[in-house]
C-alpha cells in the first residue's frame, strides 16, 4: 500500500507543480482556475489535518496568492508522505467533522485516495477553464506522467 500511495502522491505533486509553474508565467490566471487550485490545496491540507487529528489552518474555499501556492503545495506533499510513511494500518478508521460539523468516519486509505481523486477532478476543471480562456491546458493524465 505504501508504494502505491507514494507513487500517486508523486504524480499529484508533479501535476500541481506544473500548474503552479504555469500560473507564475501567464499574465493573468483565469479567476475560476485560481479559485479551483486554491481549493485543491486547501482540501489536501484539510484532509491531512483530519488524518493527523489537527486543526486545519485553511478554509475550504480560501484564496491564496500565487506566490504562496508552492509553499502550501510542498507542505501538503511533505505531510502526506509522512502520513503514508508512518501508517501501519491503512484500514484504520478516522473520525472527523466536515465543514458543516457533521461527523463521519473513513479509513486512512479512503481519505488518501480521495485527496488524489479530488485533485484530479479539479485539475480537469482547470484544464477546461484554460481552454475556454484561450490558454493551452496542461496534460495531467496519469498515464502521460508514467510514460
Amino acid at each position: 500500500m505504501k508504494p502505491f500511495f507514494n507513487s500517486i502522491f508523486d504524480y499529484n505533486f508533479h501535476c500541481n507543480k506544473k500548474l503552479i509553474e504555469v500560473f507564475s508565467t501567464i499574465e493573468t490566471v483565469p479567476e475560476k482556475s485560481g479559485v479551483l487550485f486554491s481549493h485543491i490545496l486547501n482540501a489536501h491540507h484539510i484532509w491531512n489535518a483530519r488524518i493527523r487529528d489537527r486543526k486545519p489552518e485553511f478554509e475550504v474555499w480560501q484564496l491564496h496568492d500565487i506566490k504562496t501556492l508552492g509553499d502550501i503545495h510542498y507542505d501538503n506533499q511533505r505531510n502526506s508522505f509522512e502520513i503514508v510513511s508512518n501508517t501501519e494500518d491503512f484500514e484504520k478508521r478516522i473520525d472527523y467533522e466536515n465543514t458543516e460539523n457533521r461527523l463521519f468516519t473513513n479509513t486512512v486509505q479512503d481519505i488518501l485516495f480521495h485527496i488524489i481523486n479530488h485533485s484530479t477532478n479539479h485539475r480537469g476543471q482547470i484544464a477546461s477553464d484554460f481552454k475556454s480562456n484561450g490558454l493551452e491546458p496542461l496534460v495531467t493524465d496519469y498515464i502521460h506522467y508514467k510514460r
